[in-house]
Parts: C-alpha cells; structure tokens; sequence
C-alpha cells in the first residue's frame, strides 16, 4: 500500500499534533502501536512485510516469557573464548573471518561491557527492571487482543547434567539471586516428573515458575497488529527511508513512495534501525545477532513446558507449528546468506535431548528458519530520544529479550511519545550512553 503524504498526518504545525509512525510491526512496535492508541495518540505503523511475518525476529524466536534473561551474553573471561569462536563456524558463537574487521569495534566494546561482575549486575538490574512483569504483560495483551491461548504460564526450566554443572554457573545464580529473582531447585527424582521423556543425563533443574512461554510468536505479532488496527491504527505497507526534520521538529516519515506527515515517530524496525537512527541524528553501535530456529512437526515427545539445557544452551518449546529448538549466535552481518549447518546443530541436539525422536527425520518434517537478533553491545536496548529532534524515538536493540521485554518498551516509547512520564526508569537504556 502506498503511503498517503496527505491524508496520514496533517497537524497544525510540526510537533503540535498527536500523529504518531510507528516503525516497524515487530512485538516492540506492536505494543507500542497499543499503549500510544491507549494515550490517545493517532497511530500509523509502518513496515514492508506482514506483521508476524517470516522475514521478522519476532515470528522465529525461542517463545520464551523470560523474566529472568537478566544476564547479558558477554561475562567476565569470555575474551578467551574468541579464538575459538574465529576458529569453530559451528560453534554456539561463532564470527565469520570475512566480517571481523567491520564488526572488531563492537566486538570489543561488547567484551568489554561484560568485563567484570561489577558491569554485569549493574546491565542485569536494568533488565530486570525492564523485564519484571514481562509474562502477566503478555498475558493482558493477549486477551486484549483475544488470542488469550497463545500466551502460557506454566514456567521454564534450565537443566543440567548434575547440581555441579549448575553451580559451575554461580556468577549468573549469583546475580539473578541479587536483583530479586527465585526458582525452585529440581532434583533428579522430580526432574522424572516433570520432565518425563527428557534423556536421563539430565538430573537437575533451576524452574522459574511464573515465566511462560507464546506457543506461535508470528500469529501472536500479528493478531496484536490486527488489535491495534480495530482500534483505529492503520497499517502501511512500505520501507521507512529517513525524515523531514526542520527547525528540531519532525514533519514527515520518508519512505521509498512518498512522505507521511507526522508528529512523532518510533523507531523499532529491529536489526536494521542502526540507519534510520542515524538519520535522526543517533548513530548507535547496532549490531545483528543471527539465530537459528529448527522446527519438528508433528513431533509426539518433547517436554511439558521448555527447558534450556546447559549443555546446548537452546530453547525448547512446544508451539502450535512443532516442537522449537532455537538458539545460537552467528555474527555475520544482515546480508551474508545463512549457515544451515547451524540449524541442524538445534536439529541434532534436540534428538539427543529427547531419544525418542526418530534418529533420521524426514526432510518433510523439518523446517528450518534463520533471523536477526538487534543486538547492543552492553546488552542492553536503546529507548529514548534521537539527537535531532526529542519528535523521533527510538526503541530497538532489546538482543535475547526482545519477545518479553516488549510491553515495557512500548509502554515506555508511547509515554515518550506523548510527552509523558515513563513508566519505569529508562536512564540506563538511553541512546546516548554510546557518545
């Protein structure tokens, strides 16, 4: 559809109105669409694929309601593992040689964020702050928009070989611990209970609960769209280019047919919102985290609510589609073609997680999936004014938790949105940390 110069957002003046382009239809741009409708904003959401889509990090992520994603992925010592991950294109984080020399910078930076448990626990008191009623958000969310059963909360479980393995993580137990999470301690005997079919080695678990999980993250996107779109957002179909900034205030969304005028706008286009933010005057070091994703139709084991093991370090997650294995790391850039191989690495562990699987499945059962995780360096998303104008918000760079920490960042880009106080704190995600 193209856009309407016209007829998308007149308004008095620049700044004066209440016409708010939301950029992108992702779950950040969903909620943000619904919390600026809730504040009495005029919304447009604007992006060149279907909300929900394939092409979207939130139709192909872990599922997870993850409250306690607090630690960041970069911890004290990872800097020796480098090597090894130059060296191992299969590995769970690998760097592809061809582009190490354009993303050294934010390697290191990224390193460096995590450098010392001091760093960590001040990143993981800001997640937490950002993900702590993620779950019942969700749940609010999905009756809104009437699609109530996609959104789970019977908890998740990270499981490991033996209570070794797991206090062989104490930097993580210990600072989740510090920032005011609980879990329940699950032994071998109970581990059988709960998670019956799961491959024997597996004789401890940490279980979080009030987590939960979304059993079809791309229609849940969608349906969330569709909501905003009943209560009076218009969805367009078109690629945001830049904006009409003058004298510190927005007067137009470019895109490649045409302007929409507008009085505020937010930008959470995901993995490639690094040039629309420059645009606006915010150049941030947005980096793209590439995942994995293998799907098992029709699969008649798994486990009865997703587990993380400790040995693979990937979701799994029964959903509507099949049996979700997801996970891995690849920096690689938006462009390089994808690794299957990495794909059938979740495909493959998966099989030895749960034995019962057929050791070869048909081709026709799987399918595999590959997308883009918009990642910072300290872990942490960007959430606040651009430089050039406080008319032209950005919201993008949540990395793993994207999925549950989406109503918090709409609530808090429509609240900037509206001129408004945020909800939360939003001090330790401002763009401008990176100047």
């Amino acid at each position: 559809m193209p856009a309407d110069p016209a007829g998308a957002g007149s308004s008095s003046g620049p700044g004066a109105g209440n016409h708010l382009v939301v950029i992108g239809a992702g779950i950040v741009g969903a909620c943000t669409a619904l919390s600026a409708l809730d504040r009495g904003l005029r919304v447009t959401i604007l992006d060149p694929g279907p909300p929900g889509g394939e092409q979207a990090a939130s139709y192909g992520n872990g599922c997870w309601l993850s409250h306690m994603s607090v630690i960041p992925p970069a911890t004290p010592g990872l800097w020796r593992k480098v090597p090894g991950f130059l060296m191992d294109p299969l590995g769970p984080l690998a760097i592809r040689w061809s582009y190490l020399p354009r993303v050294l910078p934010w390697l290191l930076a990224y390193l460096r964020s995590g450098a010392t448990e001091a760093r960590v626990l001040r990143t993981a008191e800001a997640l937490r702050t950002l993900l702590r009623d993620g779950p019942a958000l969700h749940r609010a969310l999905a009756e809104r928009a009437g699609v109530s059963g996609l959104i789970r909360r019977d908890g998740l479980m990270y499981v490991y070989p033996s209570r070794a393995e797991y206090e062989a993580e104490a930097l993580g137990w210990r600072i989740r611990r510090a920032v005011g999470l609980d879990w329940k301690e699950i032994g071998p005997e109970e581990m059988r209970q709960l998670q019956p079919e799961l491959d024997r080695r597996y004789g401890f678990g940490a279980l979080f609960e009030e987590a939960g999980h979304c059993t079809d993250p791309g229609a849940y996107v969608a349906a969330l769209v569709a909501q905003a779109q009943a209560e009076g957002a218009t969805l367009l179909q078109a690629t945001a280019t830049g904006f009409r900034i003058e004298r510190g205030r927005l007067c137009a969304v470019t895109t490649g047919e045409g302007e929409i005028a507008a009085d505020r706008a937010v930008i959470c286009a995901g993995a490639r919102s690094r040039a629309l933010a420059a645009q606006a005057g915010s150049r941030v070091p947005l980096e793209t985290e590439r995942g994995y994703h293998a799907v098992v139709r029709g699969a008649e084991t798994g486990p009865r609510i997703p587990i993380m093991p400790s040995d693979g370090k990937m979701a799994i997650t029964a959903t509507r589609a099949g049996l979700r294995v997801s996970g891995q790391v690849e920096i690689a850039g938006l462009e390089a073609a994808p690794n299957w191989a990495r794909a059938g690495i979740l495909r493959d562990h998966l099989k030895r997680c749960f034995p019962s699987l057929p050791a070869d499945l048909p081709e026709d059962r799987v399918s595999l999936w590959m997308g883009h995780r918009p990642s910072m360096p300290d872990g942490l998303p960007c959430l606040g004014h651009s430089r050039a104008t406080p008319d032209v918000i950005l919201a993008f760079g949540h990395g793993h938790v994207g999925l549950v920490g989406g109503p918090r960042s709409g609530q808090v880009a429509a609240a900037l949105a509206a001129g408004a106080k945020p909800p939360i704190d939003i001090a330790a995600y401002d763009p401008r940390r990176f100047t």
